[in-house]
């Protein structure tokens, strides 16, 4: 007769025990984030973007460097999400004022930056000069992937300070409390979707595959014949850049699409194996070019990159 294991028991029966959690470092995250941005940015398309987006990252990472140490959470709230399957912090319901103080650091940050782009001005003025319960429902609204076309330039800057203060909670939680979410495809930790997942290299976690949250920077284990988006075990392939096109042959590329012919989307799986300072959020940036063509398929994209805002198109 056979069972369908249980969440936890795959490990369990692995004689190599490796991490099923890997909780955020963030002073060391935005430095290694910041130092790939600058190296992928040679050659690249878009180059001056993600040198920019390094820019952004250099200031994260100083925010992060002098940040006060979190709350542990609270025994309460970790009975309760390890009861009923949730995540501990949900990124919505666990907003804190420091986040905005972090915003307006960054922004001031930035602002005060020469290199800045004079068209950005504004944004950053008006991100400044905004009360705090508006920039509490520009923070949901950018958490739920729902902002207008007028705050699409405002979003990175927003993201960027919600990942500074979302990571630091996230790196005090004692990963034994870290529950099993349902579903298994949201961060364990503050509910975020995925910004890519990453084959990992090195100690316990090498070899295994891990979903990446954009939001606290949190990484959990799931294993590679799943979906990272619905789940499923069939159906799911890999494609990535050949030429001018994409192909299902190219295996030696560091980013690929892992499709699901299920749910129709994909997300980006990034392998350590082939590049070891490749960096999920930061390698996901740089492969525009791949999502341009992905768009020309039948799959479309599961989750955003927090550092860049695209338009929706309007449904027809």
């Amino acid at each position: 007769m056979q069972r369908i294991l249980q969440p936890g028991e795959i490990e369990a029966l692995d004689k190599v025990s490796f991490p099923r959690v890997r909780l955020p470092q963030p002073a060391a995250l935005f430095q290694e984030r910041a130092a790939r941005l600058r190296q992928l940015a040679d050659g690249n398309p878009i180059a001056d973007y993600l040198n920019f987006a390094a820019r952004i990252v250099d200031a994260q990472q100083r925010l992060a460097a002098k940040a006060p140490a979190a709350e542990p959470v609270a025994d309460e709230i970790v009975q309760r999400a390890n009861a009923n399957g949730m995540p501990l912090l949900p990124a919505s319901d666990a907003l804190e004022p420091a986040w905005r103080d972090v915003l307006r650091a960054l922004v001031a940050d930035v602002r005060a930056d020469a290199t800045t782009p004079a068209p950005l001005h504004p944004v950053l003025d008006r991100l400044a000069a905004t009360d705090d319960d508006a920039l509490d429902a520009l923070a949901r609204q950018a958490l739920a992937d729902n902002l207008g076309r007028e705050d699409i330039a405002a979003a990175p800057f927003v993201m960027a300070a919600l990942q500074v203060a979302f990571s630091a909670r996230a790196a005090v939680v004692d990963e034994r409390t870290v529950p099993y979410a349902e579903p298994a495809t949201i961060c364990p930790v503050c509910g975020s979707a995925p910004v890519a997942s990453v084959l990992r290299i090195g100690g316990e976690a090498g070899g295994h595959r891990y979903l990446h949250c954009g939001v606290c920077e949190t990484e959990w284990h799931m294993v590679r014949v799943k979906c990272s988006h619905c789940e499923s075990t069939e159906g799911v392939r890999y494609q990535g850049l050949e030429g001018e096109g994409i192909t299902a042959k190219a295996k030696d590329q560091v980013v690929l699409a892992e499709t699901c012919s299920v749910c129709h989307t994909y997300r980006k799986l990034v392998n350590q194996e082939k590049s070891p300072f490749a960096e999920p959020l930061a390698d996901d940036l740089a492969s525009l070019t791949l999502d341009l063509l992905m768009g020309d398929t039948e799959f479309s994209r599961a989750s955003s990159n927090p550092l860049l805002a695209i338009e929706k198109p309007l449904a027809v």
